[in-house]
């Protein structure tokens, strides 16, 4: 049959199926994703669906109408498990085998795992899919008290829903601060006091050497500075590694990710790899990167269905991210790393500021809490190139779409 053949059903996966008939591709689209579902949105799961603030319903991308409508043949709770490229062909876990023009690699990541004792006691959880979040959600209404291991993202935006949950709350982390590899020190402060100030018990530059428990259930842990915390709903959030066998195990290039090129190809110019997936050469970070952002994923799979429609250009979209956390919302631009320069807008005791950081006189991120406006126009900044005075930028009074529009 040929046509695409898309591995995952992701943002990425499920937004390219939609852009290629959008941009008018007639070929057979088949979306493959190992998952019981149609394809959903992931980062509720963590936030708002926790939270009970989101359904299942709401988690959908489209109803199963819109992809028949859209001629995309969607096959679901089915894994891939090779590729042979001399045949242009994937053999699926259910025995099938596709034939494809172009292959789109948009197998995402997984969930590291806590290599200690006890991390396989009842009670020790991950988050990941749907059925991690649900399964997530009736342990809050069931546990006495939560310890989350990592404090990146993920595991702080779970400790705010298990907080909101009514449960008493611990945060482990390895680092000397929370968020340590994804903002800087000004953003980890602020929250870390926001989530001290609700109550969380923050660890910080510790780590947990084994996770104590009682008739197959977990009930503590034991931590490597020699104290000890109770706990019987732990969650393990520190980090994900991409799904790379598939492509591996096909000869393509992998280095913390499946290794492409500018128009998102692998060495192989019928395979492309989007997404948590995918390391690209990254115009925001100056190197070739990985970005674990539904924004990135979204925007890879439109690129991508251009290039299959004969409309492709090289992939610079500029990243932006979000998490929310109780009721804080912080938005990046940009990537905040290798900065020189760090201008406050706003203030932090207001939970409304925004963060703009510059390098060798140039901007290249802003952190924007409680400040959505700031965000939009940092975002169309570093979509032009444009710098703003740093005095502009620190003034909360001035008008910084008024300056875009005379700017650019």
């Amino acid at each position: 049959m040929g046509g695409v053949v898309i591995i995952g059903g992701g943002q990425g996966g499920y937004q390219c199926a939609a852009s290629l008939r959008a941009d008018g591709y007639e070929g057979a689209v088949t979306l493959v994703g190992d998952e019981p579902y149609l394809p959903y949105q992931r980062p509720p799961l963590s936030k708002e669906y926790l939270s009970g603030a989101k359904d299942d319903d709401s988690l959908w991308f489209r109803p199963a109408a819109f992809f028949e409508q859209q001629n995309i043949d969607i096959i679901t709770g089915v894994r891939a498990q090779r590729i042979v490229r001399a045949e242009k062909t994937v053999a699926l876990s259910d025995g099938r085998t596709l034939a494809y023009d172009h292959l789109v690699l948009a197998t995402g990541a997984r969930v590291r795992t806590l290599p200690v004792e006890g991390a396989d006691l009842d009670g020790v959880v991950s988050l990941r899919g749907l059925d991690d979040a649900r399964d997530l959600k009736a342990r809050f209404e069931r546990a006495s008290s939560c310890a989350v291991i990592g404090g990146g993202y993920i595991g702080l935006e779970v400790a705010a829903a298990a907080c909101k949950a009514g449960l008493p709350v611990t945060v482990i982390e390895a680092e000397d601060r929370v968020l340590s590899r994804v903002a800087p020190p000004e953003i980890s402060n602020y929250f870390e006091r926001l989530h001290m100030n609700r109550g969380v018990v923050m660890n910080l530059g510790t780590t947990v050497t084994r996770i104590t428990g009682e008739g197959g259930k977990a009930r503590g842990m034991e931590l490597a500075d020699g104290r000890t915390r109770e706990a019987d709903l732990i969650i393990i959030g520190i980090g994900v590694t991409p799904n790379t066998d598939l492509a591996e195990e096909a000869g393509l290039a992998v280095d913390d990710g499946i290794v492409v090129d500018a128009m998102l190809q692998t060495g192989d110019r019928a395979i492309f790899a989007i997404g948590d997936c995918a390391k690209f050469p990254c115009r925001a970070a100056g190197c070739d990167a990985r970005l674990e952002s539904v924004q990135n994923a979204a925007d890879q799979g439109r690129a991508v269905a251009r290039t299959i429609c004969g409309k492709g250009a090289p992939y610079a979209d500029i990243p932006w991210f979000w998490t929310i956390q109780f009721d804080v919302r912080l938005q990046t631009a940009g990537i905040p790393a290798g900065f020189d320069r760090a201008v406050e807008r706003g203030d932090p005791e207001a939970d409304a500021f925004s963060i703009f950081y510059y390098r060798d006189d140039a901007l290249i991120a802003v952190d924007s809490v409680n400040q959505p406006a700031d965000h939009m126009a940092a975002r169309m900044m570093l979509t032009k190139g444009l710098t703003p005075p740093p005095a502009l930028a620190g003034d909360e009074k001035s008008d910084l779409r008024g300056w875009l529009k005379e700017a650019g």
